[in-house]
């Protein structure tokens, strides 16, 4: 049984920032990760992927991004900075160490892994809101004879050039595949079911998080109507693209569904020449050939399904405790924080930018913790 102060699971950019808050504040700690290295997620995703919030806004705790940074950096910068940032502040995880279960026993959080186990006083779940890929499933698709992957698979539109792919869904990883497919010598279709929002990701030269974080003092919903026209003139009528608009705003479906909306960097406008076609969703697959809902056929060659993922960043948390059923702590994290000292970092769909919010809750987290431990000095 090893002991630590604070036992944080997860070494990607929210227990990244966690540790180096927890550092400066000389909290005791220790950082565990099942894979081999930091950053697993930007390590796996598709080579063309970029922030979609602006560096300025997009830096953890105490460490800006490069001024040789464009404004919206690249995967591999954005890896880069994480390995400056880990070398900076001392932060060496406890790789291939995976949490397997978690339990509270008397006032100390218990975590088993596959090698040890760890009793911490504090516990921050930092493994990210999005785990497990979902399955792909179509009814038919085991007669498709091209290739079918989930987009956590996809890689470059390299490896589909001139061949005709369906990309399933309209969230931004799914747009920009699409982009890249088109970029790279592919024919990119997109089958969306449901209704979306779109929001351009600079207007007039300014960032969209900068003005988001203008309307943050207002509600949601006064936000969004102040915002509409200003969305309406930069996005244009979504219904006359073949997609369907969300009754409410972004900011509300942010606040409703814990889901941020596509902040579009080029799939509109490839959409309107025409260089990516838009289609409903799927109703079955007939070999190469996907049926859609509206009655429209078409062959394809490779399908590249953009669904999403379940959101199980707790699903080896053994806690008995009303509070934790059906958990969404990306809608309501307020509700569980610093509760039994279990802290979420990094699950929140922020409308100012999901990396900003980490950083300021990786910082609330290790001055809550400084105030337990320390109260006096905080009368």
């Amino acid at each position: 049984m090893k002991q630590t102060n604070t036992l944080i699971i997860g070494a990607s950019i929210s227990g990244l920032a966690s540790a180096a808050c927890l550092q400066k504040k000389n909290i005791k700690h220790i950082i565990i990760e099942k894979q081999g290295q930091i950053a697993g997620p930007w390590h796996n995703h598709y080579d063309r992927l970029h922030l979609h919030t602006s560096k300025r806004f997009s830096h953890l705790p105490y460490k800006k991004m490069p001024d040789t940074y464009p404004r919206y950096p690249g995967r591999l910068q954005v890896i880069e900075y994480l390995e400056d940032y880990k070398r900076e502040f001392n932060i060496n995880p406890l790789f291939h160490t995976e949490a397997i279960s978690v339990r509270r026993e008397e006032d100390s959080w218990i975590t088993a892994t596959g090698k040890d186990t760890f009793r911490s006083k504090y516990l921050i779940m930092a493994t990210g809101a999005y785990g497990r890929p979902k399955p792909v499933q179509f009814k038919g698709m085991e007669t498709f004879p091209g290739r079918i992957l989930h987009s956590y698979e996809y890689r470059t539109g390299q490896d589909f050039s001139g061949q005709h792919v369906l990309v399933v869904g309209f969230g931004n990883s799914a747009c920009e595949i699409a982009i890249d497919l088109y970029e790279q010598g592919a024919i990119p279709s997109m089958s969306v079911r449901s209704p979306v929002n779109v929001i351009s990701r600079d207007i007039l030269g300014i960032p969209i998080l900068e003005i988001s974080l203008l309307l943050s003092h207002l509600s949601p919903r006064v936000a969004d109507a102040l915002s509409a026209p200003v969305v309406k003139w930069t996005v244009g009528d979504l219904t006359k693209l073949g997609l369907k608009k969300l009754p409410y705003g972004p900011l509300q479906q942010i606040q409703r569904d814990g889901q941020a909306p596509v902040i579009d960097i080029g799939t509109l406008g490839y959409i309107r020449k025409g260089h990516i076609k838009i289609y409903e969703g799927i109703e079955h697959i007939e070999e190469r050939i996907v049926c859609f809902e509206d009655g429209r056929k078409e062959a394809f060659d490779a399908i590249v399904a953009g669904i999403g993922y379940y959101r199980d960043y707790a699903q080896f948390l053994e806690v008995d405790d009303e509070r934790f059923r059906d958990l969404n702590v990306s809608v309501d994290k307020q509700r569980f924080f610093g509760k039994d000292n279990l802290y979420f970092c990094g699950y929140w769909v922020s409308p100012t930018g999901q990396i900003r919010e980490i950083a300021l809750d990786a910082q609330k987290i290790a001055r809550d913790i400084e105030k337990k431990e320390k109260p006096t000095a905080h009368v």
